[in-house]
């Protein structure tokens, strides 16, 4: 009964109230009473609103048009695969591009690709972040502001009036005109660019590398006189050394060499192969390493020097480390399978050094060859972004177009020089710091909204084909190109077809080769070319001569951001380093010994100067660097970064320009917290040894199952064995995991995880579902680390499921443990019972914060909103997919997971582990094989394969 005093409401009083909470609009019109007259008015207003949105003018103009009839092989609900490639620092690596009805959603690795082979890294994972980022560029700018298209037609026609006009004293036409652009592999685009240079004769092409792996190319110079590549096999190799290397997480081929080489890695497989690796910091190689020692940049030089005058001149052990004699011995003791590789810091003589030590180690055709170089090689040599720098400096640049590179951020002297050019056109899918210093920005397309070509490491041709249309509106950088320079506009792809014309001259060869991603037979050629004489000479141990005073400063790219350009992704802030685990931020790392005598703690802040060049950062304390070595991460500090990475970090690029020795200075009281995902997850009662298991060759030898000498109890109060024909399980091998966290990052675009911010970090709230563990054993200065993916082990026994008030955990008939998201009410008693802490808290709406379209999302995962709890589900959608096939096709159940699709070292296995034949079950039966933490007795289905060490016994432990 209603209140006293009050009538009864009627039915259409309360659907009035419910009218006017959802159009507030109608209120004075349902204030009144509601008889007959008004509701017709009602009606009629209604009508005749529904006719004039129906004959609504500016429909068309929105660009959404149904679609009558579907596109051909888009199925609802059903993925589609296109191959295209993914090109880092000009080189391509194979990808495939996952579709739901139209939208891109996932990158796999092309398995067809021989620089990808099926796997991904980091950097291609994000692509999607990338591709739907709001902060592209959505139009053309001049001096920073918005301006129009004709107008920037009108700039380009002047550009090209003045390049045109040969200058006082000259009689070639674009004698003031360059053009800058990176790396080019790509055979299209170096064409494209040739023809340019064809039409205006005076121009220069300048091509730069903002990682400097100029040093390799140079030192193959010199090594072979003639443009040269060198194709490293790590699985013909039974002793490598990698002398500051980056050959298993970003050097050209990165994912390749990671794959030859831990197929060498596990003893149950076959012969193990044996890495030593010398370098000042810690790396992903120095860490895969048998032996790595440790050695200041100084001590590098006399390594590489008196390393070749062992291996080339055959000179007597005499000075130097005492482990360098037993590596030269091991390394001489295996002709034709043993391989020196050098990290791309060193100079073309170091280059030439190391490529003359491998030829006399007697590698050659076996463990590595020399191939025609797959960087474009035009007509005309290129030049240097130091030369371009000289020629703006003094008046001699009129007009220059900047493609797709950004030196206004990499290179302060480049920012200062470009005010000196008249006319600057940069081009670039959003607009950085070279963009808005220029005076014409012009938006260039994704990588997935182009057509393209480039070269993989090994020569291979991959086709870059559009994803989807250009979201913001941006131009072709092939099409781009003629524009600026007047030449007749022609599809991109009828470009890249022209290249291509005689190889693929059927339309099915196109059609085929675009399905594939690759075209075949374009690998580059091998050569014949002998080692010249000057680069058998030993390098001096005193080369080159560095400042003895105040420590020395390393600067490499950062492993997530690189050069800067990923700055601008959440997805790659936010994910953890491999060894500092910090996130957001790139504090100076340096050794243990420093941080004690200069009593520094991890977030205390130093000022850093060389020179006239002064920051101040916080400093993180890094087990395993050099003494008197501080390395700084180059990539950060971006100024124009879109709304995610702007004035994020420090900005240390300044600082490879300066000379001088440096000297760090510390802020007596001024910290700030540095936010790392370190000792967020602390395992129950667990010692590392123990969790990340490991031992020795000759330990495996002489008993193969001593890893697995802790059992599980057998005594229990109950067992839930599931009892489906299917048995889901995983087993991850540690002998090849190599921390990338490709498969991190992998399962957050799977999976729907939204990033949640620094502060949130700092409070321990990231999302992630899998992490790498690292673990450190030894002393501070000179740790072993081990590496350890930890996620959701799916326990048979799991304590989460006993202490759920709601069951909204829960096991199913398949062995996976579930999450029924509807039922959670945020207890977080489970993430409380369960040892190996692989639990996530939405403790906010992290999914709604995120500045990427929800369409950007995988429509068959849900968005977990505030108050739930979430973990790894062992990717269940692709279960169901597999599920489905497998009645729709008469087939059996094949589930390949996110994470362990993008493993380029295939470190991680999962399938049905009551299939005799499958690789998970076969693993799962290793003698290296055991259950992390087995006496909690919760018989996980995630199982790990120890981590076995190939000491050589001439070198102490």
């Amino acid at each position: 009964m209603p209140p006293v005093g009050q009538a009864p409401r009627t039915a259409i009083e309360m659907s009035d109230r419910a009218l006017v909470r959802h159009f507030p609009q109608l209120e004075s019109a349902l204030s009144h009473t509601l008889d007959r007259r008004r509701m017709l008015k009602l009606l009629g207003l209604a009508l005749a609103s529904g006719g004039v949105a129906g004959c609504d003018p500016g429909t068309p103009d929105r660009g959404f048009v149904s679609a009558v009839r579907a596109a051909e092989g888009v199925v609802p609900g059903l993925p589609n695969v296109y191959a295209t490639a993914h090109v880092r620092d000009g080189y391509a690596e194979g990808i495939l591009v996952t579709h739901q009805m139209g939208r891109p959603i996932k990158v796999e690795g092309n398995p067809g690709h021989p620089s990808s082979l099926g796997a991904t890294d980091v950097m291609a994972q994000a692509l999607i972040y990338d591709f739907y980022d709001p902060d592209r560029a959505t139009g053309p700018l001049h001096k920073g502001m918005p301006t129009s298209w004709p107008d920037l037609a009108a700039a380009m026609q002047k550009m090209r009036a003045t390049a045109m006009t040969p200058r006082a004293g000259s009689t070639h036409a674009g004698e003031g005109l360059r053009i800058l652009t990176g790396t080019v592999t790509s055979p299209t685009l170096g064409r494209t660019i040739e023809r340019i240079l064809a039409a205006f004769p005076g121009a220069v092409w300048h091509e730069w590398d903002a990682i400097g792996r100029e040093n390799v190319t140079r030192g193959l110079g010199l090594a072979y006189g003639a443009p040269a590549a060198v194709i490293v096999d790590p699985r013909q190799a039974d002793v490598l050394l990698a002398l500051d290397s980056d050959l298993l997480d970003s050097a050209p081929g990165h994912l390749s060499h990671a794959r030859a080489f831990a197929t060498r890695r596990n003893p149950v497989n076959g012969t193990m192969n044996r890495l030593y690796a010398v370098e000042p910091t810690p790396s992903l190689t120095g860490v895969a390493a048998d032996h790595r020692f440790i050695a200041t940049p100084a001590m590098m030089n006399e390594v590489i020097g008196r390393l070749s005058a062992r291996l080339l001149q055959n000179e007597a052990p005499s000075g130097g480390p005492d482990w360098l004699s037993p590596v030269a011995a091991d390394l001489r003791a295996h002709p034709g399978r043993a391989l020196v590789h050098l990290g791309p810091d060193y100079p073309p003589e170091a280059q030439a050094a190391v490529l003359a030590m491998n030829e006399a180690l007697g590698g050659r055709g076996q463990v590595f060859d020399i191939v025609e170089s797959p960087l474009y090689q035009p007509a005309v040599p290129t030049s240097t972004l130091t030369a371009l720098m000289d020629d703006m400096e003094r008046g001699a640049v009129q007009a220059l177009l900047i493609l797709d590179v950004n030196p206004a951020c990499q290179s302060p002297r480049f920012a200062a020089a470009l005010k000196h050019v008249p006319t600057s056109i940069a081009l670039s899918d959003r607009p950085h710091e070279t963009a808005l210093a220029a005076h014409w920005h012009v938006p260039l397309a994704h990588a997935m909204e182009e057509w393209g070509d480039a070269r993989g490491h090994d020569g291979t041709v991959a086709l870059i084909q559009p994803q989807a249309m250009p979201l913001y509106g941006g131009m072709n950088a092939l099409g781009a190109l003629h524009a600026c320079l007047g030449q007749p506009l022609r599809p991109a792809m009828d470009m890249v077809r022209g290249t291509w014309r005689d190889r693929l001259a059927s339309s099915r060869d196109w059609h085929d080769a675009l399905a594939a991603g690759v075209i075949t037979g374009t690998a580059s050629r091998r050569m014949d070319v002998p080692l010249l004489q000057a680069a058998t000479r030993v390098v001096s141990p005193a080369w080159p001569s560095r400042p003895s005073s105040g420590p020395v400063l390393l600067l490499r790219p950062d492993p997530y951001l690189w050069d800067g350009r990923g700055a601008s992704n959440p997805w790659l802030q936010e994910l953890p380093r491999p060894l500092s685990k910090v996130v957001w931020d790139n504090p100076l790392l340096i050794p243990p010994d420093m941080a004690r005598a200069m009593n520094l703690h991890n977030g205390d802040r130093v000022t850093l100067t060389r020179g006239a060049t002064r920051t101040q950062l916080p400093v993180w304390i890094q087990p395993g660097q050099a003494t008197g070595c501080v390395v700084g991460l180059l990539g950060w500090g971006r100024r124009q970064a879109g709304g995610t990475g702007s004035n994020v970090g420090c900005d240390l690029y300044p600082f490879r320009d300066a000379t001088g020795s440096v000297q760090i200075e510390a802020a007596r009281g001024d910290s700030m917290p540095v936010a790392s995902t370190e000792h967020h997850a602390t395992l129950i009662d667990a010692s590392p040894s123990d969790v990340a298991r490991h031992g020795t060759l000759a330990q495996f030898r002489d008993r193969p199952d001593f890893l697995a000498t802790v059992s599980a109890p057998k005594d229990t109060l109950y067992r839930h064995e599931p009892d489906a024909p299917v048995a889901w399980g995983m087993s991850i091998d540690l002998n090849a995991c190599i921390g990338c966290n490709a498969c991190v990052t992998a399962c957050q675009v799977e999976n729907n995880i939204p990033v949640v911010g620094r502060d949130e970090v700092l409070r321990q709230r990231e999302m992630h579902w899998l992490r790498i563990d690292r673990f450190y054993e030894g002393t501070e200065h000179a740790p072993d680390t081990f590496f350890q993916p930890m996620l959701c082990m799916h326990c048979e026994q799991a304590p989460c499921e006993t202490v759920c008030p709601v069951g909204a955990t829960t096991h199913d008939s398949e062995g996976l443990n579930v999450m029924v998201y509807n039922r959670c009410i945020g207890t977080k008693f489970c993430s409380n019972n369960c040892p190996y802490k692989v639990r996530r808290f939405n403790y906010f709406a992290f999914a709604e914060q995120e500045s990427r379209p929800a369409i950007s999302r995988n429509p068959d995962v849900s968005v977990r909103t505030r108050g739930v709890m979430e973990k790894c589900t062992f990717c269940v959608q692709r279960i169901a997919q597999a599920r489905i096939a497998a009645d729709r096709d008469g087939t059996g159940e094949h589930v390949v997971t996110a994470c362990q699709a993008a493993c380029p070292t295939q470190a991680i296995s999962f399938g049905d582990i009551n299939a005799p034949g499958a690789e998970v079950t076969r693993r799962k039966a290793s003698p290296l094989a055991y259950a992390a933490l087995p006496e909690q007795g919760t018989h996980p289905r995630v199982t790990y394969e120890g981590r076995i060490l190939n000491r050589n016994p001439a070198i102490p432990s």
